[in-house]
């Protein structure tokens, strides 16, 4: 008889907790939409186009916050995509599973965390 191993608790996925995650996963991709939204509708008209440029650090802020949330946009939909293809939960560069725990604190994570450290370093 086989008995998992701490490594076997640490990263297996129940359903239950993939559920969780998938749900985790579509708020966060709902909200990131609505932000993005919201970020488009802030946009100057022409009117207030002169106090906008009298004001750039505010759409400086605006296009980099607009560029964070697409960005994650695009890691929620790829975790999304992962999970319909079987794939999830597997680490892009070592292949082996992601935390159980890493994955539930961030649900779109593609790297495990010793491999996430490697590519930070390497910044």
């Amino acid at each position: 008889m086989n008995h998992p191993t701490i490594d076997d608790l640490e990263t297996h996925l129940s359903a239950e907790d993939l559920a969780a995650l998938r749900e985790n996963l579509h708020g966060q991709h709902l909200f990131r939409q609505e932000q993005l939204q919201q970020i488009a509708s802030a946009a100057p008209s022409r009117a207030a186009d002169l106090r906008q440029r009298q004001a750039a650090s505010q759409v400086e802020v605006r296009v980099k916050l607009a560029a964070s949330a697409r960005m994650v946009l695009a890691d929620v939909e790829a975790a999304l995509k992962r999970m319909d293809e079987g794939r999830y939960g597997a680490c892009h560069l070592c292949r082996r599973p992601i935390a159980r725990q890493r994955l539930m604190i961030v649900p779109q994570a593609r790297f495990c965390a010793r491999c996430q450290q490697v590519r930070e370093a390497g910044r």
